[in-house]
């Protein structure tokens, strides 16, 4: 187990801290680390029938394009996750969904930050207004599943959130532990 022996900087934004540590290993070598704190974020396998789904367009300043993936956004204070997956969902497609089951978490940066991802699949969509995340959303669409897996494999979508999502539902739909009446 590695050993903290003292902060060496540390970083605060709005969302988030990052520490640099200087850590001693196991075998007495001293090196540093990254620590980002993060808060968990939730996101949505937002389905509009069992054959397609909502997906979103945003800009990613860290990797310079826009991808395509699910969506998604961090919990809030005092939020739990499925509110949080709820109002991402509102927020990113103006949709609601009648269902909504979590599938899954992971860590998606567990070398450096302590931030979980929790996927959570929705149906019975009902549309209750536009999209209301101007800011980052450049826009929502309803992409078939066979056609987002495609794009997968293709390597079209590398988000991690997405790629991961999509084969957990996958493998979760074979064994048959996504109820029957999930999709209306």
């Amino acid at each position: 187990m590695e050993e903290k022996i003292r902060t060496l900087g540390i970083l605060k934004a709005r969302h988030f801290s990052a520490s640099l540590d200087s850590v001693r290993m196991p075998t007495g070598r001293v090196t540093e680390r990254i620590k980002i704190e993060h808060p968990e974020a939730a996101a949505i396998l937002a389905f509009t029938d069992r054959d397609h789904i909502m997906m979103v367009r945003q800009w990613r300043y860290a990797i310079g394009c826009q991808t395509l993936e699910i969506p998604a956004g961090k919990v809030d204070p005092g939020e739990t996750p499925e509110i949080c997956a709820a109002r991402e969902l509102m927020e990113e497609t103006g949709q609601r969904a009648a269902r909504l089951i979590e599938i899954f978490s992971y860590y998606p940066a567990i070398g450096y930050a302590n931030e979980v991802i929790r996927i959570f699949v929705a149906s019975g969509l009902e549309r209750v207004c536009g999209p209301q995340d101007n800011d980052e959303i450049s826009g929502a669409e309803i992409l078939k599943i066979s056609e987002v897996n495609d794009m997968i494999m293709s390597g079209r979508i590398r988000d991690g959130k997405t790629v991961i999502g999509l084969s957990v539902f996958n493998s979760k739909m074979q064994r048959g532990e996504i109820p029957e009446n999930f999709f209306p």
